[in-house]
């Protein structure tokens, strides 16, 4: 019966108030909680577990296992030549992975030992590392010591940047065991080794031992090995190409470790000696090209965000940069030349670039005056207007006056000082006749000459003003090239091009045709005054024997010399002059169309006729010198095996060469001969406005 009513009564009892002797009810005894606080600590400590874990697992679903592979290093680009030959290297030089059970022991043991001893027994995170690092930063009274692991520090490198924020430790950790989770331990370690910062710009085990000793990581000394090691810590500061005593102690001390850690016996260490860096010959992938510093930046647009090592083919052709380069240099110590600046490009007359040298030196400047140079283009200038003139439905046959001009308050000049009176178009061309082109520019109208100019690639502000026919605008060597090479192709404008693969394009820019064909008829007249330039005019010091055609440029008081021309499927531009415009009157037109001249017969394999030899009282040259001495006021210009030309006192003058005899009748009061090397510089600063009289 008690056990049946126990329950009851138990009940009972618990409803009824406690009562003592006089049935006053009681004082409740206190009610004991026991564990309530821990119960709340292990609650935490789960839901932060939980947390850890789906963290980790949502690593696992959603970061990239291949980034572990790859360095953490700058864009690094290598740009081949069209022949595929690496011509530059901008960026970081990254090696080839290494493999852990490929190295010697040794190599191996390096790393551990100054790095993470106990890599293979911990998960990860070492917590006595950190517990080590705390106590030593905390005695040296600062950050001394880092408690990550190589695994701490492949997450770091691979996947995070390197602010010191509490957050990016945490993530750091995470990645850290998601790592330990996938990979196996040589896997973690051999990632790390391919991909660590060892100074210099180098990434990787491999390229720091090529970089440094010249020898693979398997090659490595014990020496060696240690001073790599001991770069990681501060590799920028350490690298011994600049700090080599640093790098040294700094071996010393992963020597040390790794005798600490039983890697290396006494009698082991004592054997080592400090290490010597290779002297490194000279990179044959120069890092600065005046071509590469062109074509980088379309390079980069084209290959988007880069991550690792790319290389991109190039327009440039090698046999055909080498010549630029010789033939340039061959004009260094010529007159005028002491300080002046040398500019080569050439392409074909699709616009692909295949030579370029901006200057004398790339070392010593490299700012490239083929591109990034603006300067007034002197009479290369005329090819727009003698286009624009022969649109309005001028030939070359057609006359005009070749003598004195006004306009407004200013005359211009011819710089020779002569005028041949009513001249074809073609002979004005020729002699590039200042004077002949303010009027044709008169005729047609500048806007006519501006739109000419822009239609073939000119990209700089034109003033509308008379004095453009004499050049007095800014362009570019590149695109001044680019311009003429229109003239090769029959279409305009030619854009440019280093790259060698098409840029893709939209659909909707493709149905917008871009290029447009010369007019047949004003192609073939251009082609005429452009052969007839180089054959028998100012231009003749380019002659080739083969069909060219060209155009020299020269402005006020020799600052810049130009020559730009084709033949065949190149066309090149040159340009001569000083960086700080000033004047050199040493320069002429003859130097760029010689260096041209020289170009060309080497790249497209043509052969100069030999010069005639020397033949006494029968040289041709003598022959002339004789005759004017005998005739008063006669001025006699020579030109050795060239020719030689006659100018009597009235404006007749006399010109013999090869090409044949010339003959041009009086001008109109015909001032003093002046250089005749110099015929198209422009002499006076014209107004702005203002009618040819």
């Amino acid at each position: 019966m008690f056990s049946v009513f126990h329950p009851f009564k138990r009940r009972l009892q618990d409803d009824l108030p406690d009562l003592d002797g006089q049935g006053t009810p009681l004082p409740e005894a206190p009610v004991r909680q026991r564990g309530g606080r821990w119960r709340w600590i292990k609650r935490g400590f789960l839901a932060g577990l939980l947390l850890f874990l789906l963290l980790v697992i949502y690593l696992t679903i959603t970061a990239p296992l291949s980034k572990s592979l790859q360095p953490p290093a700058p864009p690094s680009i290598t740009l081949l030549s069209e022949e595929g030959t690496p011509i530059a290297r901008r960026g970081a030089t990254i090696g080839d992975p290494v493999e852990v059970e490929s190295l010697p022991p040794h190599v191996v043991d390096a790393f551990l030992a100054i790095e993470d001893r106990r890599f293979y027994s911990h998960w990860g995170v070492d917590p006595r590392g950190i517990a080590r690092a705390l106590w030593s930063n905390y005695s040296a009274g600062g950050v001394r010591q880092g408690g990550s692991t190589i695994t701490q520090q492949l997450a770091k490198n691979a996947f995070l940047d390197s602010d010191r924020t509490m957050a990016r430790k945490f993530r750091e950790v995470l990645i850290a065991f998601w790592l330990e989770a996938w990979l196996t331990k040589d896997e973690i370690l051999s990632r790390y080794l391919s991909n660590v910062y060892f100074g210099d710009n180098v990434y990787g085990l491999r390229a720091a031992s090529e970089h440094y000793f010249g020898r693979q990581p398997g090659q490595l000394t014990v020496g060696q090995a240690a001073m790599l090691a001991g770069l990681v810590k501060a590799p920028s500061r350490l690298a011994p190409t600049r700090n080599l005593s640093g790098a040294r102690e700094r071996q010393r001390v992963v020597v040390g470790a790794m005798v600490d850690a039983g890697m290396l016996s006494e009698a082991e260490a004592a054997r080592v000696r400090p290490a010597s860096i290779i002297p490194q010959k000279a990179d044959p992938l120069p890092n600065g090209t005046y071509f590469a510093d062109w074509v980088l930046p379309q390079a980069r647009d084209r290959a988007g965000e880069i991550g690792s090592e790319q290389t991109v083919r190039t327009t440039l052709e090698m046999r055909l940069q080498r010549i630029a380069e010789r033939v340039a240099r061959s004009s260094v110590g010529g007159p005028g030349m002491q300080k002046a600046q040398v500019a080569i490009v050439a392409m074909h007359p699709d616009g692909r670039v295949v030579a370029m040298v901006g200057g004398r030196n790339y070392k010593d400047s490299p700012f490239n005056r083929a591109t990034q140079a603006r300067r007034q283009a002197g009479s290369t200038f005329k090819l727009f207007v003698y286009l624009a003139a022969m649109r309005s439905g001028l030939t070359p046959d057609d006359m005009i006056e070749d003598s004195p001009v006004k306009v407004g308050d200013w005359e211009p000049k011819n710089n020779d000082g002569r005028y041949l009176g009513k001249i074809t178009l073609r002979r004005a061309f020729q002699k590039s006749s200042n004077v002949a082109a303010v009027r044709l520019i008169h005729r047609v109208g500048p806007p006519a000459v501006i739109r000419a100019a822009h239609e073939l690639g000119i990209s700089g502000p034109i003033p509308e003003e008379a004095s453009i026919a004499l050049g007095t605008s800014t362009v570019s060597l590149l695109e001044l090239t680019s311009a003429y090479a229109a003239m090769a192709r029959g279409e305009a404008p030619v854009r440019p091009i280093g790259l060698a693969e098409p840029e893709q394009r939209g659909w909707f820019a493709a149905l917008r045709r871009e290029q447009h064909a010369l007019g047949v008829r004003e192609l073939a007249d251009m082609r005429d005054l452009l052969q007839s330039a180089v054959r028998s005019g100012t231009g003749y010091e380019a002659r080739l024997p083969i069909a060219a055609y060209g155009k020299t440029g020269t402005t006020q008081d020799s600052r810049d010399v130009w020559f730009v021309g084709y033949a065949k499927d190149l066309v090149v531009g040159v340009w001569v002059g000083n960086d700080d415009n000033t004047p050199n009157y040493g320069l002429t037109s003859h130097l760029p169309s010689r260096i041209w001249r020289d170009f060309m017969t080497e790249a497209l394999g043509v052969a100069l006729p030999e010069p005639a030899e020397e033949d006494g009282g029968n040289d041709l040259s003598n022959m002339m010198e004789q005759l004017s001495n005998g005739i008063q006021n006669l001025d006699v210009e020579l030109s050795g095996d060239k020719g030689a030309e006659l100018r009597g006192p009235n404006g007749t003058s006399l010109r013999i060469d090869r090409n044949g005899i010339e003959l041009n009748g009086p001008n109109r009061g015909a001032p003093p001969p002046q250089r005749p090397d110099d015929r198209d510089r422009r002499r006076d600063t014209p107004p702005a406005e203002g009618g040819p009289e």
